[in-house]
């Protein structure tokens, strides 16, 4: 036990000292850039951070004595990834999104009020190792699904000042809102400057929640229940014709809505589904390693290996739909629900949803946009006041991934960061190393 204590002990203080440490001005030399503002590539270059933020891309400043330095040899520097769509509440999890290169998340709801509160604002200050924070609250017109309850209009404009007040930056729709409550929740967020995103309003639909100005779809199948036609009662999966695809594209083109690719999270339901021993293997996984006990339970215990559905023509109908938003340049951001659906870690399931995009036939540009431009362009859009992000330039936020070949030509490398800086402090792969390690032996299978 003491000798566990000890290699713990190791590790903290490797992690606080290598990573946690944060120079004014650090420079990174001879890196490849892929900025996302298009798809281009700036070769052999400098990148200089100064007070978290990029200062400059291509000039060597005269610089002081002392001034940390990361030698690139060569490597890509790109964007840190975004998670737009997860329910991580722990320290723990923050860890491993970082050391998988996301260093910007959406909580999308359930939070505990320590993390939306005390742990988000120490994480976003840098005084704790992890992505940017944003928070979404809940809410729903009944307690099916677990959601805080608003049961009238007047509920409706009171939470909206309550989320604001408590720092969360969205109010997350649910399955069960009345028409009423949607109505006055979408006009009372746009007065007060907060974002809409989230599920079909059975009692609203897609097309009206989204021209009331939901800024955000918060899952792609959302469109079966919310825009495509009823299925017939004797084929409740049967598909909608693939020229409907198009309708629902104008839609979110015309209001430019964000919509949330969750291909993966999707295939993993898809795959589970009457399946005990699917999520008996998600759990032997190597990255099931670093899930908390909680997780693990609730994984064997889930809901979805109980009842059999066939959802086979649904997961290829979704791939081809995103597809075609891709191609008409619909706004795609990733996600997932990490950790709260079994096969789904954090971090490693967001680069589950970028070899699934790339499965789907998107292009490396496509998906990497996805992680990256669309997220900062998505947050820039509802989030007054919010630092930018997502593209590498002067004036925005230090998040930054460095890898040792070019995504654009092998996303692939995504996976094993050479170093990810976050909010201008930089943690190289030994520091990243140490907080998989950890958590790791934090949540050790007795």
């Amino acid at each position: 036990m003491r000798a566990a204590l000890r290699a713990l002990l190791t590790l903290w203080l490797l992690v606080a000292g290598a990573a946690l440490a944060w120079a004014e001005t650090i420079v990174f030399t001879d890196v490849n850039v892929v900025p996302m503002d298009r798809e281009r590539v700036i070769p052999r270059t400098t990148v200089i951070v100064t007070d978290g933020k990029i200062a400059s891309i291509g000039i060597m400043a005269k610089l002081p004595a002392g001034t940390p330095v990361v030698d690139g040899k060569g490597a890509w520097l790109v964007p840190g990834l975004a998670d737009m769509h997860n329910h991580v509440t722990s320290r723990d999890d923050l860890a491993l999104l970082l050391a998988n290169g996301v260093t910007t998340m959406l909580n999308m709801g359930e939070s505990t009020n320590a993390f939306a509160g005390r742990t988000r604002i120490a994480v976003n200050r840098g005084e704790v190792p992890g992505p940017q924070i944003f928070t979404a609250l809940a809410v729903d017109g009944n307690p099916q699904y677990g959601h805080l309850v608003i049961d009238t209009p007047a509920d409706a404009r009171a939470i909206v000042g309550i989320a604001r007040a408590n720092g969360y930056s969205f109010i997350k729709v649910y399955t069960n809102l009345s028409a009423d409550a949607f109505a006055a929740l979408a006009d009372e967020a746009k007065a007060q400057d907060i974002g809409v995103a989230g599920h079909n309003v059975a009692a609203v639909g897609l097309a009206k929640q989204i021209a009331a100005g939901q800024a955000m779809v918060a899952h792609v199948e959302e469109f079966f229940s919310g825009f495509f036609p009823e299925p017939p009662a004797d084929d409740q999966q049967a598909l909608p014709a693939d020229a409907r695809i198009a309708d629902a594209i104008a839609l979110v083109k015309t209001h430019g809505t964000f919509v949330t690719s969750d291909l993966f999270t999707y295939r993993a339901i898809a795959a589970q589904f009457g399946k005990p021993e699917v999520v008996k293997s998600y759990l032997a996984a190597p990255e099931a390693r670093y899930l908390s006990p909680g997780d693990r339970i609730d994984w064997a215990r889930s809901s979805y290996q109980k009842r059999a559905v066939d959802l086979s023509r649904r997961v290829a109908f979704e791939a081809r739909f995103v597809k075609a938003m891709a191609d008409a340049d619909v706004p795609l951001i990733t996600g997932g629900d990490a950790p709260t659906i079994p096969g789904l870690v954090p971090g490693f399931a967001l680069h589950g949803e970028i070899d699934a995009m790339l499965s789907a036939g998107l292009t490396p540009w496509q998906a990497l946009s996805a992680a990256t431009r669309y997220p900062g362009e998505f947050i820039a859009k509802t989030v007054p006041g919010a630092a930018k992000f997502g593209v590498i330039a002067p004036g925005y936020r230090a998040d930054l991934l460095l890898v040792a070949d070019n995504p654009l030509k092998r996303p692939a490398t995504l996976r094993t960061p050479l170093g990810v800086m976050a909010n201008g402090r930089w943690y190289d792969a030994a520091a990243l190393k140490a907080m998989l390690d950890e958590v790791a032996a934090k949540r050790v299978v007795p």
